[in-house]
């Protein structure tokens, strides 16, 4: 991005700048139908679209298309924009842009959402940046569920379903060779290289039980059965079970 001066044919390094107070004042002649005002609105704020698609650089699209599209989201901000609001326009626009860029990422996406929570989602989100500008802070899932009248369960899911994915391979802290990626945080204990090597071992020391070794085995550690019942099972004594028991323990822990 800090090489690419060209985005769209628009020279960024010469892109005008406009204060609160002035953009504010063009948007309220816009209102009234003055559209060189709108387009001035616009082109003094395309800077608040370079700083959103940075973050979504790395994603696999070209920034040309991700900076058309959060050009939609500023355009959208400066004809939605409540000037008798105390709030500064970027504050409502970096979200609006953001939403833009999300929602065509997410469009475009190879994990399909039904259309039904995909609509829920962006109500949601749209919603959470009008109660934000009112309450002055973030809602509360809660909040967001009661205005739009449904479950919260149904609204956690939503939002969750239109999640951007995360690669495994990303990295979420430090540096070079010593980043950490999301999968470091994130290991499954219960399928890690160790658990494997153990069921591999397992399994080869079973392998070595003659039949009613296993049979044993089977019965008094997969199924929880005393002593005394697999004897009454198998048609043997106790004590034979408890000697064959023994020996079987024995050769799995050999090769455990």
């Amino acid at each position: 991005m800090a090489n690419n001066v060209e985005i769209c044919g628009v020279n960024t390094s010469r892109l005008p700048v406009m204060k609160n107070a002035e953009t504010i004042s063009c948007i309220r002649k816009a209102r009234e139908g003055d559209m060189a005002a709108r387009d001035a609105a616009v082109s003094a704020n395309l800077k608040l679209v370079l700083s959103v698609i940075q973050r979504f650089s790395g994603r696999g699209e070209m920034m040309d298309d991700l900076f058309q599209i959060g050009c939609v989201g500023l355009i959208k901000a400066v004809d939605n924009f409540n000037t008798e609001m105390d709030v500064h326009f970027s504050t409502y626009a970096v979200p609006m842009i953001i939403g833009e860029v999300r929602r065509h990422l997410r469009d475009k996406s190879a994990i399909r959402v039904s259309r039904s929570m995909r609509d829920l989602a962006y109500r949601a989100l749209t919603l959470r940046e009008q109660m934000s500008a009112e309450l002055s802070r973030e809602p509360t899932v809660e909040e967001m569920a009661v205005r739009l009248s449904v479950r919260r369960e149904d609204l956690v899911f939503a939002l969750d379903a239109i999640a951007d994915p995360v690669s495994l391979f990303e990295p979420v802290g430090g540096e070079g060779n010593d980043a950490l990626l999301v999968m470091d945080q994130v290991g499954d204990e219960r399928n890690c290289d160790a658990r494997w090597l153990e069921r591999l071992s397992l399994a080869e020391g079973i392998s070595r039980l003659s039949e009613r070794e296993r049979r044993i085995v089977a019965k008094r550690f997969w199924q929880g059965k005393t002593q005394s019942e697999v004897a009454a099972e198998i048609g043997i004594s106790q004590a034979q079970v408890s000697r064959l028991e023994k020996h079987a323990l024995e050769t799995i822990e050999k090769h455990v």
